[in-house]
């Protein structure tokens, strides 16, 4: 078996490789300006227990109001919470969605240091049909089979 090691000269390259890295990516987050620490707490709305598993994207929303390309998925603990550091001040999309709750969506303008989000699911609303509703699929009283013949007594 053969073994791989390490000269000085390719440790050096690595770590020299991953500080250039580190660096850049402090030297990006000052020039995009300050950063937010959002956290978020999804609670049912009829009775205010949290919401568990739920899912939390954040998109991007540009000057024009319009959702850009990318986005972040976050998804809820035991307690309905989820958080996240590093968020840049402006406009910010955020959808929830859990399975048996109706999709929430609000846009919100990110410029404080840390911010909490609650928001509160509803349940599902009654569906509507455009071809119309439920008493025009009955059958009128003429297309109606013949009920069964009775037995001879």
């Amino acid at each position: 078996m053969k073994t791989i090691g390490w000269t000085a000269t390719s440790l050096i390259f690595v770590l020299g490789v991953l500080g250039f890295g580190v660096t850049g990516a402090l030297l990006a987050q000052d020039d995009e300006g300050p950063m937010s620490d959002l956290r978020f707490v999804v609670l049912k709305d009829f009775n205010g227990k949290p919401v568990r598993n739920a899912a939390v994207v954040l998109h991007p929303v540009n000057k024009k109001g319009k959702q850009t390309r990318g986005g972040l998925e976050l998804k809820t603990d035991s307690d309905g919470k989820t958080n996240i550091d590093g968020i840049p001040y402006g406009p910010l999309r955020v959808q929830v969605l859990a399975p048996g709750f109706q999709t929430f969506g609000e846009d919100y303008e990110i410029n404080k240091p840390a911010l909490e989000i609650t928001v509160k699911l509803k349940r599902p609303e009654g569906q509507y049909s455009a071809y119309g509703d439920s008493a025009d699929s009955k059958k009128p009283d003429d297309q109606k089979p013949p009920p069964p013949p009775q037995k001879p007594q």
